[in-house]
């Protein structure tokens, strides 16, 4: 009994003589650790997409709507014994009253009405109209107008927050927001072999009666006209909107000005889409660029020694990869333009400098295959 006593003593003083020692000797150390910030659940499954999703501050709304909504109109066409035939929107590009708007607004108009956004009525006379684009030039009365400036559609990108602004319904100086939901759509409503539609296509809501508005950035720059819709039996917005790109409206809009009708130049080609067997077939390193079938005699692609087979991938450095892209791009130049193309031949690139584009009367409309 007593060694077992004298036994627990022992191990009770070497216990507390190790932890003295491990203490005295073997600090511990202290880490100190980030508090992590409690996490938050969010749930998006049932929010709008626009809830969520990168939008610019309100103010940029605000501040473009102020600014661009003066110069937007209502106008209204009469016939020769002043029966209203038709309505629409218009942009004011001039302080000294000169109109953007549809064709098809202003298509069999004797006479037409300007209504500003504070209500004043203004006369106006057609000064040139094409139907190729949908667009038309009028000359109003006035003085001091307030105006919107071009932007560049070239740049705009798809994504991009965007408003609509017209006068649907009559309902003068409404403004919509959207997005820009894809560019150079061809959606066959112009009719003419050498129609241009190359439209930016938006979700910004559009009706009956934005025709010939302002589609704008959120600088309030001007990056197209409202033209069409794709709507139900009725007429309604049903989501899909369609404009004219700026770029494309400022030289439909000056040759208007300046000539009275618009200066077309022509490349010459008949043309097709590539797909995966034409790029396989070619040589093409993806499915990219816009396939000549044919070339017309004595055209600027003739001259410039362009033939079937060839691709054509860009024209002064803006790429080209569908039919409306390419349509776009020429309608940008007048007859005497030089141009640059890019195309691949039998798997390579060329790039050709000084293109003489001609008229749609200067050359030959039989093409060689």
């Amino acid at each position: 009994m007593k060694n077992l006593f004298s036994n627990v003593v022992v191990a009770v003083l070497s216990t507390a003589l190790s932890f003295f020692l491990f203490k005295t000797f073997f600090p511990p150390q202290i880490v100190e650790v980030e508090k992590e910030a409690p996490a938050q659940l969010v749930n998006n499954i049932n929010t709008s997409p626009r809830a969520w999703t990168a939008a610019p501050p309100m103010g940029d709304f605000i501040e473009t709507s102020k600014k661009v909504t003066p110069a937007v109109v209502n106008i209204t066409s009469f016939s020769s014994v002043r029966s209203r035939i038709a309505s629409g929107s218009g942009v004011i590009i001039s302080s000294d009253g000169y109109i953007i708007t549809n064709n098809h607004v202003i298509d069999g108009g004797a006479g037409f009405e300007i209504k500003l956004h504070n209500n004043r009525i203004l006369r106006a006379e057609l000064v040139g109209s094409d139907p190729t684009t949908d667009l038309a030039l009028l000359k109003a009365t006035g003085r001091n107008l307030q105006t919107i400036s071009y932007g560049n559609s070239d740049i705009l990108q798809v994504g991009e927050w965007v408003l609509a602004v017209g006068n649907p319904f009559n309902l003068t100086s409404t403004v919509t927001a959207g997005i820009v939901s894809a560019k150079a759509r061809n959606i066959n409503i112009l009719e003419g072999a050498y129609s241009i539609e190359s439209f930016i296509q938006t979700d910004a809501v559009v009706n009956p009666g934005n025709s010939g508005g302002a589609l704008v950035n959120t600088r309030g720059e001007l990056i197209g006209i409202n033209t069409a819709i794709i709507s139900s039996q009725t007429g309604g917005y049903e989501g899909y909107s369609f404009a004219v790109p700026s770029n494309l409206v400022k030289k439909v809009i000056t040759d208007l000005k300046e000539y009275g009708e618009v200066q077309r130049a022509i490349l010459g080609v008949e043309i097709a889409e590539v797909n995966e067997d034409i790029a396989a077939d070619f040589n093409l390193p993806s499915v990219i660029g816009v396939f000549i079938q044919g070339v017309s005699m004595n055209s600027s692609a003739s001259g410039a020694g362009l033939r079937r087979g060839d691709v054509i991938v860009s024209i002064n450095g803006v790429q080209t990869n569908s039919i409306p892209e390419l349509q776009e791009q020429v309608a940008l130049f007048r007859p005497g333009d030089s141009i640059t193309l890019e195309y691949y031949r039998d798997g390579r690139k060329v790039k050709k400098s000084n293109v003489i584009l001609k008229g749609l009367n200067d050359g030959s409309s039989s093409f060689r295959r």
